[in-house]
């Protein structure tokens, strides 16, 4: 198999600001991909890109060899989206959502019926098809989202936050049903702010931060891009600079790190060796210490590492729904 998505020096702009800086990647088929970044990275403006919602200012992107600028309507029968918020409509029975949306595709009666079967059987909600969407439960609800977006059996899956506002039974659920519709052979684009979701769930990560993709591997090269020790580091924001300088001389450190948090240091040894020297060296220049912790790195902490914030809660998708209403672009 090869890659079902790639992306070529993608470009966007807004009002002279770059959002996408030209990035290039690939996804490949039958993966699960997810695309993490702070916001204001430029990650929802790439999907947005990809799902047709926007043109690029530059550069390309394909869904299975499809242009995305040239055929939106092929790149619309080829996905599904799952949005971050909840967009059901409370007085549609589950049955009823589904078959509105067939319908939205224009797919027969006799084989949409047969999609809803089959799909409710899947999710375990063949028991529900007659209840109303607000009677369901949280998870029972985001079930209902996902597969949605494979009534159109699409080739590639966009999931936004696919177990947000779940309590920790229904993520695990939900991750379940992510791999089972993986394992049917659907190719899954997922972005999360869940660090473990991503770490459990995902063949690969890319890390977005100012536009630009700044890591992409699999979540264990990842952290040993890093090395087997890191070293966090908290000293007065007034005298990091100072700090980073006399560190920057010590011959222990792989990397320095700034963030907004402290400093992260990526030890060429073993941390702890490295942090009673460490330490030594910056009580030398008179240099306080207000913390320092050893550990493992984990995928926290190469996304703080990468981006230098922490990842925040929230997009634009809810936004993006009302444009493709507005605008009638939903699929037809």
């Amino acid at each position: 198999m090869g890659a079902i998505i790639e992306v070529e020096n993608l470009v966007k702009k807004f009002n002279g600001l770059t959002a996408v800086d030209s990035i290039s990647f690939s996804v490949e088929e039958g993966e699960i991909f997810s695309l993490l970044g702070p916001n204001g990275a430029g990650k929802t403006t790439t999907i947005n890109i990809l799902t047709t919602l926007l043109k690029p200012d530059g550069g390309k992107a394909y869904i299975n060899g499809v242009d995305v600028v040239k055929d939106p309507n092929q790149i619309r029968h080829m996905i599904g989206v799952t949005f971050q918020e909840l967009v059901l409509d409370s007085n549609l029975t589950v049955w009823e959502t589904l078959d509105f949306h067939g319908r939205l595709y224009n797919i027969p009666k006799t084989e949409r019926h047969k999609r809803i079967k089959e799909l409710l059987s899947v999710i375990g909600l063949e028991d529900k098809a007659k209840k109303l969407t607000k009677t369901l439960s949280g998870g029972m609800k985001r079930k209902l989202e996902i597969v949605r977006g494979l009534m159109n059996n699409p080739r590639v899956l966009f999931l936004d936050e696919p177990s947000l506002g779940l309590d920790p039974q229904s993520r695990i659920t939900i991750w379940d049903e992510i791999r089972k519709i993986n394992r049917s052979g659907v190719t899954i684009f997922m972005t999360t702010h869940y660090m473990d979701e991503a770490d459990r769930l995902s063949n690969r990560i890319a890390i977005m931060n100012r536009g630009k993709i700044v890591a992409i591997d699999n979540s264990e090269n990842l952290k040993s891009q890093l090395g087997k020790d890191l070293i966090l580091l908290k000293v007065a924001p007034e005298i990091k600079a100072k700090t980073v300088e006399i560190l920057n001389t010590s011959g222990l450190l792989k990397e320095i790190k700034e963030t907004s948090t402290g400093l992260i240091l990526s030890s060429i040894g073993k941390g702890s060796a490295a942090i009673p020297k460490l330490i030594k060296k910056l009580d030398e220049q008179a240099i306080t210490v207000e913390s320092i912790e050893l550990k493992r790195p984990t995928l926290d902490d190469v996304f703080l590492f990468y981006t230098g914030r922490e990842i925040k809660e929230g997009n634009d998708w809810m936004r993006n729904l009302t444009i493709m209403r507005r605008t009638g672009r939903l699929i037809r």
